[in-house]
């Protein structure tokens, strides 16, 4: 039940995987919470590529093993590299519960409604016009039907986060700094899953993939297997759709006519397609995160740690981190910035920031020098193996002879240069400078 004249603690806007963590610690403890979700129920309109990572759901929902809808347990990470034609693939597998494939609509109403047992009033099917701010603080927010007001305030709305930039809180987001990700899930039986992708039982894989068609482009594929479906999709930054007049359903169905790709989709139905925004500005263009009364999660904090593919784990552990930090305002009675403050200051000593500080230049780095990277050593990876299996009754020295002298001679000097400056950038920043 909510206070007296629609007041309560906390409100939440947005019953994704942050919003849902924040709301459900809350309860727990206590307090009165109000979560607002605009679409129909939690995870209607939520999309990603397919993982949830164990240690961070166990840390919300620590018997999600054997209560959440999974779908298979992931024993096996692909890497992909694609070429117009030929592919060259890494595998690694290992025989640990690191994470789960899932599907949102299923796995985000089953978190929501962990979290209405728990005592979280969920309003679905409303969207947040604004905040309500009484003087410098945030006190609540207005709906298309009514006001509902609060102590604290906790934004979850995704990407776009409309609220936080009326707020002031985030600038406009440049065309950069967001990718257009578009996916299919695929349906095919269980068996055919497993004969493919060399599984058994529950065991599920993941592949990450690069090139194909999307080489000389900022942009990256991924496959989840399902228990009866595989989920293929791609992800590209909106400034490379809107300089090349690109369209990412055109991208995928690409994608999935690549050699490498098709034999493992043939024969399938399609049972969903969506499309979504994921934030893609790394670790310098995280927003503000708090101000008197309000305080920013997941998504909408741009918390996505890109080369990783991880979004979901950070989005669960932000939401525990403001949840934390709510209960001491209310606790208090101080829901100042200054109180509000140790959110911040918790992400910072938690692996969300400092992960995502390990890779500050990843994304400027890749802006920069993605024609190279994204192409031209795609395409000279999948040309070495080429050489390397061939047996043409050409000597093996004159081949690799030929190889290497090919590095020179099909790019200038001053561009290979660049790209080993880029790099040399890149791994002090990751290894060397904190």
């Amino acid at each position: 039940m909510l206070k007296r004249e629609n007041k309560t603690d906390v409100i939440v806007v947005g019953a994704g995987p942050a919003g849902i963590a924040c709301a459900i610690t809350l309860a727990r403890a206590g307090r009165e919470v109000v979560l607002i979700e605009r679409g129909m129920f939690a995870g209607a309109k939520n999309m990603f590529g397919g993982a949830v990572y164990t240690n961070a759901v166990k840390e919300i929902f620590p018997n999600f093993e054997t209560e959440a809808p999974l779908e298979r347990r992931n024993i096996e990470h692909n890497f992909a590299i694609l070429g117009e034609a030929d592919s060259t693939t890494i595998t690694y597998r290992k025989n640990d519960n690191v994470s789960y494939s899932v599907i949102r609509g299923k796995f985000d109403r089953w978190m929501a409604e962990e979290a209405r047992k728990a005592g979280v009033y969920l309003v679905t099917e409303t969207v947040v016009k604004e905040v309500i701010k009484k003087g410098r603080r945030v006190v609540g927010v207005k709906t298309e039907l009514e006001e509902y007001y609060a102590d604290v305030v906790v934004l979850a709305d995704g990407v776009n986060s409309l609220l936080a930039h009326q707020i002031g809180l985030r600038k406009d987001i440049d065309t950069k700094d967001v990718a257009l990700s578009v996916k299919e899930v695929i349906k095919l039986d269980k068996d055919i899953i497993n004969q493919r992708f060399g599984l058994k039982d529950d065991e599920g894989a993941i592949v990450e993939i690069f090139g194909g068609s999307m080489l000389g482009m900022l942009g990256l594929g991924f496959m989840y297997t399902n228990e009866d479906s595989v989920t293929i999709g791609l992800g590209i930054t909106l400034n490379e759709l809107v300089e090349n007049n690109y369209r990412p359903f055109e991208l995928l169905e690409k994608l999935k006519q690549h050699p490498s790709i098709s034999t493992l989709i043939e024969g399938g139905t399609l049972k969903e397609y969506s499309a979504h925004m994921i934030p893609e500005g790394g670790y310098k263009k995280i927003p503000r995160l708090v101000d008197d009364g309000v305080m920013v999660v997941g998504d909408a904090a741009m918390l996505v740690n890109n080369l990783h593919w991880e979004g979901t784990n950070l989005a669960l552990i932000s939401g525990k981190l403001a949840a934390e930090t709510a209960l001491e305002a209310l606790n208090t009675g101080n829901y100042s910035k200054k109180i509000l403050k140790n959110y911040e200051k918790a992400l910072k000593e938690s692996f969300v920031i400092k992960d995502m500080r390990t890779y500050r230049d990843l994304m400027d780095i890749a802006h920069e020098r993605r024609k190279a990277f994204f192409s031209y050593y795609f395409r000279k990876i999948n040309g070495f193996f080429e050489m390397f299996t061939s047996v043409d009754g050409t000597p093996k020295r004159e081949n690799y002879h030929k190889f290497i002298k090919s590095i020179f001679t099909d790019r200038k000097l001053s561009e290979l240069f660049k790209d080993v400056w880029a790099i040399t950038r890149l791994l002090w920043s990751i290894l060397i400078w904190k």
